[in-house]
């Protein structure tokens, strides 16, 4: 295990990559064109993930500086004891030793993933996907310039240009120690590493998430935000399913005042009585898709969101603040908001700065994985000859 290096030498090495990005901002993007160009496949929430322009590249240089900004995560004290027989006992956050990043299609995350990953102490090993290779090529040299001009080992980021078969050999038998994988992209790579892997894993899974509009809503804050649900279809914080309480006044003016709005944003949507199979309800879409049906109360839409979410996020709409808190209580997803969108479950805007992914596992961090969520612990004891008796 490589010697952490100082803070100050993680912070400048940050700071630096920043710069980088703003000086090679024309080259990347125009590298990243090669990839967008050479994508064959037909998954349009891939290839929006895919791409790179100039708002992405200022998301990578503020995700570098903010990370830059923030407390070192490791040797914080959690605890502390003094034994009887006079030993000072800490317990204090350590960093994993090796993160494993794998990912589909976003360049993004090659910054900003490795960003958290380092800044946490860790040796980083990605493994991109063949989409995006030329792009995720370009940020990983410059986070090695990165790390020469700081007189800092090459060896603390380290790109892996493996095929699938490579990969699954490597799950199964890494060459290099391997402490923590951690997946982002879709169910089949999900799926791909939790069935090889020989190492812990953080589950990144699906969104597939809800808005619940209760009988008591206020109906144009619950247009607002199913509509703000599905201005990114490639995020897994997008809506997928609208549960609609059938004692909602005037509720087929919402429907239809709802179906207008979506039509215009060319959003098909599926209503829930065309379906006989409820194989739609597990489904999420990454798609222009979105899913609308009715229920009989806050009690049946907990149920239904608990049996066919991924346990990502969800929503409810309601001025009652007595329904909102059992629903926030019941639901079993990792975020849940009163009446606000689930497009803000995402670290940069829960105030994390960042994340490494969105956690929809409960061990041993929920939600978006910060900086300070990317470690483990360590005890410290310091005696003076005790032994027990």
């Amino acid at each position: 295990m490589n010697t952490i290096l100082s803070i100050e030498k993680r912070n400048n090495v940050l700071l630096t990559m920043a710069r980088l990005l703003e000086e090679n901002r024309a080259e990347i993007i125009n590298i990243n064109k090669q990839d967008l160009e050479n994508y064959k496949g037909d998954d349009i929430s891939m290839f929006d993930r895919l791409k790179v322009n100039d708002t992405k590249v200022d998301e990578m240089i503020t995700a570098a500086t903010h990370l830059a900004s923030q407390d070192d995560p490791i040797g914080v004290e959690r605890f502390s004891f003094k034994h009887d027989n006079g030993m000072q006992v800490y317990n204090k956050t350590a960093s994993f030793g090796t993160v494993l990043i794998i990912y589909e299609s976003r360049p993004d995350v090659t910054v900003e993933a490795t960003g958290i990953a380092f800044k946490s102490g860790n040796k980083i090993l990605l493994k991109g996907g063949k989409e995006s290779i030329s792009s995720n090529l370009k940020i990983i040299e410059l986070w090695h310039k990165a790390l020469q001009q700081n007189n800092a080992s090459t060896d603390w980021i380290e790109y892996l240009q493996f095929n699938r078969i490579e990969t699954q050999v490597f799950l199964e038998k890494p060459t290099q120690k391997v402490d923590l994988i951690v997946p982002r992209g879709g169910e089949r790579l999900i799926a791909f590493v939790k069935e090889h892997a020989t190492c812990p894993v953080i589950i990144s899974g699906r969104g597939n998430n809800f808005v619940y509009v209760h009988k008591d809503a206020d109906t144009d804050v619950a247009l607002d935000i199913i509509i703000n649900g599905k201005s990114k279809i490639s995020a897994c914080n997008a809506v997928d399913k609208v549960l609609i309480d059938e004692n909602l006044p005037n509720r087929i003016d919402f429907v239809n005042q709802l179906m207008s709005k979506l039509k215009v944003l060319n959003i098909e949507v599926l209503k829930a009585k065309n379906f006989s199979s409820d194989e739609i309800w597990y489904e999420e879409f990454l798609d222009y898709k979105i899913l609308i049906g009715k229920t009989a109360s806050n009690k049946d839409a907990i149920a239904k969101i608990n049996k066919y979410s991924g346990g990502h996020s969800s929503a409810v709409i309601t001025k009652n603040d007595e329904v909102a808190k059992v629903f926030m209580e019941s639901v079993d997803t990792a975020a849940v908001y009163h009446n606000a969108s689930t497009r803000f479950t995402d670290g940069g805007q829960l105030g994390l700065g960042g994340e490494l992914a969105i956690s929809t596992d409960k061990l041993h961090q929920r939600g978006p994985i910060g900086l300070q969520h990317l470690v483990t612990n360590k005890w410290y004891v310091h005696g003076n000859g005790q032994i027990r008796s």
